[in-house]
């Protein structure tokens, strides 16, 4: 009798070890389109196992930075993020966008978008079905990080629009345009940086590793950088499509970061606010001068892309990024909450 009650004991600290973090997905109203493509869990699993690439952008991840000085030259501009990396930016001409993270001089995420990148063994652009072809996307994806085990775990919507895969040593994060039913950019992090950034449910054992802290003051660099990489991001989106790129206007951006500013204050996720109304009254108090308006919000998403991309694939708010009559952008960010604010000038 004792031996079984020790060997309960024993159980039940083993499976104490294992803690569920839940991190909650954002926004908009996500509505299905029946003509996209689907894929079940069965088919998902079908696809061939991928090896490191050793050309491409891929083939930057875990080198040092020099390597993509190189190759790509030196950055636009240097971000700050949350997730200690620095963003090298480079925005690529009017249909190309790409994002470098680097950490202690190593490439340890990327983010990329638009036409004629080379991100072998994956093409933009190339067809949602092509891909699940080719690419083994299951329900889940296991990461095993000094010692510690992390489970990610992957809703249906997630499968259809944003799957992660292992390639080689690293992750890749598909984002899928649901209404084209193609690939619209690409996300790559290492093993730490996955996990640092927790983009889906996770099961894990071990230790959770964390960011560290961000300073008010940092936090304001990052919020101003983000608004930066939504506008550019958006542009190469509109360009894609055939539109014209929308210019800056900073009357409504400061109006777009006051709405982010007091839904994070006040604790509220809405187009209408107590305090300050509408859109229509916001941009009136901020005398912006427009003929017609239209407003995107997200909250909890990772970064600035991975809000636009979620964007993309919620039909109202697709509207709005890729409205013709727009002709200006304001957009503010205050920590997770994100605003896009388009106008048409008179």
């Amino acid at each position: 009798m004792k031996n079984i009650l020790r060997a309960m004991v024993i159980l039940l600290i083993i499976c104490g070890t294992y803690v569920l973090f839940i991190q909650y997905g954002s926004v908009p109203e996500k509505k299905s389109n029946d003509s996209e493509p689907q894929v079940s869990n069965e088919e998902a699993q079908s696809g061939k196992r991928i090896h490191m690439p050793t050309s491409g952008l891929l083939s930057f991840m875990g080198k040092p930075a020099d390597e993509v000085t190189k190759k790509l030259g030196e950055p636009e501009r240097i971000d700050p993020s949350a997730y200690d990396y620095d963003w090298w930016v480079y925005n690529q001409g009017k249909d190309q966008y790409i994002q470098i993270g680097v950490l202690n001089n190593k490439v340890v995420t990327l983010f990329a978008a638009g036409n004629d990148i080379n991100a072998k063994p994956f093409k933009i652009g190339e067809s949602t079905g092509e891909v699940f072809k080719t690419t083994q996307v299951a329900p889940f994806v296991n990461v095993e990080y000094k010692g510690n085990s992390y489970r990610f775990e992957f809703s249906e919507e997630d499968i259809n629009t944003r799957p992660t895969v292992k390639v080689g040593k690293m992750y890749v994060q598909l984002y899928m345009d649901k209404f084209e039913g193609k690939l619209s950019s690409i996300r790559a992090f290492d093993a730490q940086t996955f996990v640092k950034q927790r983009p889906y449910e996770v099961v894990y054992r071990g230790e959770l590793i964390k960011p560290k802290a961000v300073s008010d003051e940092k936090w304001k660099k990052i919020q101003t950088t983000s608004e930066k990489q939504i506008l550019d991001l958006t542009n190469v989106i509109r360009v894609k499509h055939g539109l014209a790129k929308l210019e800056w206007d900073q009357p409504t951006a400061e109006v777009a970061f006051g709405h982010s500013e007091d839904m994070k204050e006040n604790n509220y996720f809405s187009h209408v606010s107590k305090k300050y109304g509408s859109l229509k009254d916001r941009l009136e108090e901020g005398h912006v001068d427009f003929q017609q308006a239209g407003e995107n919000i997200a909250y909890n998403y990772v970064d600035g892309p991975a809000a636009v991309e979620g964007w993309l694939n919620s039909e109202g708010h697709r509207k709005a990024l890729l409205n013709s009559d727009y002709t200006h952008l304001g957009v503010g960010v205050d920590r997770k909450y994100y605003t896009q604010n388009f106008i048409k000038r008179w």
